[in-house]
């Protein structure tokens, strides 16, 4: 598992040895896609690996002006991995953007502003590495139906285990009748869990380009579920997140189904996440773990929580970047919007895991889900925690034991518990006030490009947009 490379010389033996063909440059952009070029293996050389290879950045959205367009890909030549889907053996490299008119780090390229972040946290000297694990759901589906015009906006659904399929006739076979239901597929066995084979297939192939798999299992909803990778630092876990989903949807693709990351995509039943174990370290030492305190966390950690918390609306409009993300965040499905922290709750924002020693006593922030960006969510949520450290901490409420999806919310405001912004709107809105914590590794002008982008991608568009339940409420007024 991990580095199949580990510079240009490996680099060119491990082509030489898979007989490589083609050589598969990747980026990331703002929103958190994966953008390729592909070379021809023997076009490449190893000052070209040094250098860097040129592409057109004003054909990415949200990134150069054309009349300075020129921008370098920077490979990272040690994330090389074979590519398991292609028909021709391909090589894969993750790459850094490079501005050649700054003469630095792109600082539009979230990888390069990840990577800015730890250099950050070990210059103040607080720890030397960071360690994050998140744990990233998804749905699988039969068939997806989007129609978006002028009058008439819709969406269909189907996955053979979704309770609306208990009517359906079948052709060639009957009806079975085995479903998880709404809120019922947290570790069924076959065969109401209908994906052990594809999820097998889809940890195989995660092996195969060097993720290190855990586990997998069917999730709560209807066609969902989730499989664990080892956690890495900040910039291995951001690449690990690239790398799930990509195997994870072309997986679905070719067995000819469709893999969403999408927080909510189906109404009445629960979401996809992506829970965030965090830890921060220091000359081999976890700074997170303090023997004999609550769940054996230490004040460091309470006080990196603490600034995930005071930074709320804006850590949130880099974590859940998306309108969908606050339809999942919604009271009655799980829904980890309420900002406390308890070892063993799941209803708190923030889980400190069950029974964890030294090494693996950490924090779990579980709001986040996979419509951010990896490289983006996991800096917004280290810098808020340094900046909690670096102030000794804020005021935070916790440890609460009590199932908080239980209390109105008036009880909430009573015992002084925050929430979650309500949407992604209040979220921005909080980021265009809370972002001096973010500065020393992202430029003004970066966040200004964050904010209206997403103003323009999701909250203006979806604000305009009637939906169907708009006109069972307000049709006849």
């Amino acid at each position: 598992m991990g580095k199949f490379v580990n510079n240009i010389d490996e680099f060119f033996k491990f082509c030489d040895e898979n007989e490589v063909v083609f050589v598969d440059f990747r980026f990331t952009d703002i929103k958190g896609a994966w953008h390729h070029i592909t070379y021809k293996y023997s076009a490449i050389d190893a000052d070209m690996l040094k250098n860097g290879l040129p592409f057109d950045g004003s054909s990415i959205e949200n990134w150069q002006p054309i009349n300075q367009s020129d921008m370098l890909l920077k490979p990272d030549v040690p994330t090389a991995f074979l590519d398991p889907f292609t028909a021709d053996p391909t090589v894969v490299v993750i790459c850094d953007v490079y501005d050649i008119y700054k003469g630095q780090l792109y600082e539009k390229c979230p990888r390069s502003i990840a990577k800015k972040a730890l250099k950050y946290l070990e210059e103040q000297g607080i720890a030397d590495n960071a360690f994050f694990g998140p744990e990233n759901e998804f749905f699988v589906f039969d068939n997806v139906i989007i129609v978006d015009e002028d009058n008439e906006q819709r969406f269909r659904v189907d996955s053979d285990e979704g309770h609306w399929a208990d009517s359906a006739e079948y052709e060639d076979m009957g009806n079975m009748g085995h479903r998880p239901r709404i809120k019922g597929g947290y570790f069924p066995v076959m065969p109401t869990d209908s994906m052990v084979d594809l999820r097998a297939e889809m940890m195989q192939v995660l092996e195969e380009i060097g993720l290190e798999v855990v586990l997998s299992h069917h999730e709560v909803a209807q066609a969902q579920g989730e499989i664990g990778v080892r956690f890495g630092n900040l910039i291995e876990a951001a690449d690990n997140v690239q790398k799930y989903k990509y195997v994870v949807k072309m997986v679905a693709h070719l067995n000819g189904k469709t893999a969403t990351f999408m927080p909510k995509p189906i109404y009445n039943d629960n979401g996809n996440g992506m829970h965030v174990h965090q830890s921060l370290w220091k000359d081999g030492k976890n700074l997170f773990y303090q023997e004999g305190e609550y769940a054996n966390l230490s004040k460091l950690a309470l006080d990196y929580l603490s600034g995930i918390f005071k930074h709320k609306d804006a850590v949130a409009a880099f974590t859940n970047p998306s309108t969908n993300s606050y339809k999942r965040l919604l009271p009655g499905f799980e829904a980890p919007r309420i900002l406390t922290y308890s070892s063993q709750n799941r209803s708190a924002a923030c889980r400190i895991p069950y029974g964890a020693g030294e090494k693996a006593t950490r924090i779990e922030t579980r709001f986040p889900d996979s419509s951010s960006n990896p490289y983006l969510a996991f800096t917004v949520l280290m810098m808020a925690g340094i900046d909690g450290i670096k102030a000794g901490g804020y005021e935070i409420v916790g440890p609460v034991n009590e199932d908080l999806f239980e209390w109105s919310r008036d009880e909430l405001k009573e015992k002084g518990i925050p929430e979650l912004p309500n949407s992604l709107r209040e979220a921005l809105e909080g980021l265009e006030k809370d972002y001096e914590f973010l500065l020393p590794v992202m430029s003004e002008e970066f966040i200004k490009t964050y904010i209206d982008y997403e103003f323009e991608r999701h909250v203006i568009p979806v604000e305009g947009r009637p939906t169907a339940y708009e006109y069972i409420s307000t049709y006849s007024c």
